[in-house]
């Protein structure tokens, strides 16, 4: 699975009832930036009313993501693995990135040591940073493409 930052610039109108032109990030899986541009775009219409661009698209290195339905936020956790070198005995360290949707720093942590205790490799945690990520929007893989050619004949039939 690869996961892609997409960038979504729109107006968005704000409590004060002032609109503001804002790029917000979201991720998605997808298997090719095309892809990810596409999904972004049906995930977000239903959201957003006018026009919106899809200002950007980067591929991110991540992986696990553990998800939290009560958390708010999105959380990027750096992880060494340790491995030692049965040659040298020099301790090597691979650094690993993972997502953690938290509502707080702790909740982050919580969540994402709940997430590795089955895990067998030795770690430390380098770093948790707070993101701006919107929200993130993984493969519906129960959707088969039978599923989807149906949906739009039938949606084109309407039409």
């Amino acid at each position: 699975m690869q996961w892609f930052e997409c960038k979504v610039k729109y107006d968005k109108t704000l409590e004060t009832g002032a609109v503001k032109t804002v790029t917000e990030p979201y991720l998605v899986d997808a298997l090719s930036f095309t892809e990810a541009e596409a999904r972004i775009t049906e995930e977000m219409q239903p959201y957003i009313s006018g026009e919106f661009t899809v200002s950007a698209v980067r591929r991110v290195n991540l992986s696990d993501i553990f998800y939290n339905e009560s958390g708010d936020r999105w959380y990027k956790v750096k992880t060494n693995f340790i491995t030692i070198d049965e040659k040298t005995a020099v301790e090597k360290k691979t650094a690993s990135f993972q997502l953690v949707q938290a509502s707080d720093f702790k909740e982050a942590l919580d969540v994402f040591m709940e997430g590795m205790k089955d895990t067998m490799a030795d770690f430390e945690i380098a770093s948790i940073t707070e993101t701006m990520l919107m929200d993130v929007f993984s493969a519906n893989l129960t959707e088969t493409l039978a599923d989807k050619e149906a949906k739009k004949k039938a949606q084109e039939q309407q039409q």
